[in-house]
């Protein structure tokens, strides 16, 4: 890796969100340019009625019939104006006599046909919204709504409309991403699971060769007993191994177990495996004596410690470095163990991202350590883990378990 962490996330897990937060920015565009024309419009009416009013009022101080009558017009053509669809009826029969504004062409004269779709629109239209207004001379005024009013009526519609579609929509894709996070998750694993079982199958074959050989050829002269340690260990390995990954999957009974001896079984198993898994790099452990026990999974837990240290292995490879391993009680509820190395760091990019399944810092990697690290701390364990250091240089984990009785 030339130590350097890499990042590597299939699941493309932004793109989705980033997308949604654009179409509700849209709608918002949207809707902000919807209101500002009906405001705008709005503005036009009364001025509008100014008008009216200035028309209204030339006509009151007229003194001559034709002045009267100008005034009169001019009023009623500001009317039309606006845009109210107006339809003059004669009562009591309803006889069509006049008609503006109306949301479809008409003849001039009209024809019958023309008359009867006017007032079947009359009737199911306008008196269905506004009662006609009776003038002194026997007439009956239908009428309806401006179109900037028939807009207002639309605005929680479409609104809400727009609402509706992005949550259908956020749901979609949630589900959709959940689906693909624990497909991918599970793809992780099985290929996790593979290659911890690889080695010690792999190692187990050649034993069985070894067995097969005369003692003379057998390299170094091995003895059958020599033999069966091996195989016995190796054993072990693919035990512990199955037994793992069988528990990550349940809900395991915990039980007061010694953080000491977890980490001095941890730092032991690693100490043999370094000269080949992190090739000048030490291994620290500062845990005191009476340190208290937490409520745990000895078997569970030493995995969870083991993903970080090898992680740190895997960043800090081919450059050397050191890790330490500390933990302190951090009152009478929590023990804190925080696990440091002097690695290259974790880019921030994706520092947010890091124990999320797929995000991985190796070129090579499935992105399922960490992962199943945070699993086995906060879900089954209840606890804590995050990533302290926000620096260039080195990483440092803190975990905080429950003490024992605390849970």
């Amino acid at each position: 890796m030339n130590g350097k962490r890499r990042n590597r996330n299939p699941t493309g897990s932004r793109t989705w969100p980033t997308a949604l937060a654009m179409v509700f920015v849209a709608l918002l565009v949207w809707y902000m340019v919807y209101t500002a024309a009906i405001v705008r419009s709005r503005d036009a009416d009364v001025e509008i009625t100014a008008r009216i009013y200035a028309a209204v009022q030339e006509g009151l101080t007229s003194q001559d019939f034709n002045g009267e009558l100008r005034a009169l017009q001019d009023l009623q053509q500001l009317l039309v104006d606006r845009g109210v669809p107006f339809v003059v009826t004669s009562a009591p029969d309803e006889r069509y006599i006049t008609s503006v504004n109306l949301p479809f062409t008409v003849s001039e004269p009209p024809t019958p046909e023309d008359t009867i779709r006017i007032l079947n629109y009359t009737s199911s239209e306008l008196d269905s919204r506004n009662a006609p207004v009776p003038t002194p001379g026997g007439q009956l005024v239908h009428y309806g709504i401006t179109p900037e009013e028939a807009r207002l009526r639309l605005i929680p519609f479409l609104w809400g409309a727009g609402m509706l579609l992005t949550v259908l929509l956020a749901v979609l894709v949630f589900r959709y991403q959940r689906r693909t996070a624990a497909e991918h998750a599970w793809t992780a694993m099985a290929r996790e699971l593979a290659h911890q079982l690889g080695t010690p199958i792999s190692s187990l074959q050649g034993w069985v060769e070894l067995l097969g050989l005369a003692p003379d050829e057998r390299p170094g002269k091995m003895a059958q007993g020599e033999i069966a340690t091996a195989v016995g260990d190796d054993l072990v390995r693919l035990e512990r191994v199955s037994r793992r990954f069988e528990l990550i999957g349940r809900d395991p009974a915990l039980r007061r177990v010694s953080l000491k001896q977890v980490v001095d079984g941890l730092r032991s198993y690693m100490e043999v495996r370094l000269p080949r898994l992190g090739p000048g790099v030490a291994l620290h452990v500062d845990v005191p004596d009476d340190l208290p026990d937490v409520q745990g999974h000895e078997v569970l837990l030493t995995w969870a410690l083991e993903n970080v240290v090898k992680n740190a292995l895997d960043a800090m490879a081919g450059t050397g470095g050191s890790i330490t391993i500390s933990a302190r009680a951090a009152d009478s509820r929590w023990v804190l163990l925080r696990i440091r190395d002097t690695g290259p760091g974790v880019p921030f990019e994706i520092r947010d991202r890091l124990f999320d399944p797929g995000v991985t810092t190796k070129s090579g990697g499935w992105g399922v350590g960490l992962t199943l690290t945070r699993r086995i701390i906060e879900v089954v364990h209840r606890g804590r883990i995050e990533l302290l250091d926000r620096g260039e240089r080195g990483v440092t984990f803190q975990a905080r378990l429950p003490q024992a009785g605390e849970i």
